[in-house]
């Protein structure tokens, strides 16, 4: 399962949820709130999109089909430091510490109520810098995502929506390695 709801007003916003009725829930409460939303099923789909979404944050259901959401942190978390907030209907304290010891940012346990949940992305949302509020730069290549223009030097170069969403997802994660697998 995969869909998309654009708003870009409050961010973009990975929802990892293998329960549809959930997913579509939070899908539309976050819509509603002015972010951009993309739910994803499993887990191995879920880095796919992640991948070439760049999520301002990521909501992580623990038991996920393919890939559990500790895997999936840890994934994540290896390759950004996009905030992870772990929703799921394990209580336990091993399960919290497990969570957050993988790399999560915040743990909410199932049910949950939405003021809080929104509460808590819009937290989590506060201690990152906002998309776009400074233009990227990497040697001579400059990426403004406001105004959606790269410049080589003084040079401006025309890129896809698709090859803009990469280059900034590799200009984000400039010292890392990524695999060709995980671009596409």
């Amino acid at each position: 399962m995969l869909a998309s709801e654009t708003d870009p007003g409050g961010g973009r916003v990975l929802v990892v949820e293998d329960d549809e009725e959930i997913a579509d829930v939070l899908r539309r409460s976050l819509r509603n709130e002015g972010y951009e939303v993309r739910t994803s099923g499993d887990g191995v789909e879920a880095l796919d999109v992640a991948a070439g979404f760049v999520p301002d944050l990521v909501v992580l259901d623990l038991g996920l089909p393919r890939l559990d959401g500790v895997e999936v942190c840890r994934r994540l978390r290896a390759d950004s430091d996009v905030p992870i907030l772990m929703l799921t209907a394990r209580a336990e304290t091993e399960d919290r510490v497990g969570g957050l010891d993988s790399g999560a940012d915040d743990y909410l346990v199932k049910p949950f109520e939405r003021k809080e949940l929104l509460a808590r992305i819009r937290a989590l949302l506060r201690r990152r810098p906002p998309r776009g509020s400074a233009s990227l730069q990497v040697g001579d290549l400059s990426l403004n995502p406001d105004t959606r223009e790269v410049l080589r030097g003084s040079r401006e170069i025309e890129l896809t929506n698709r090859e803009f969403e990469l280059l900034e997802y590799l200009m984000h994660n400039e010292r890392l390695v990524v695999s060709r697998e995980r671009l596409l």
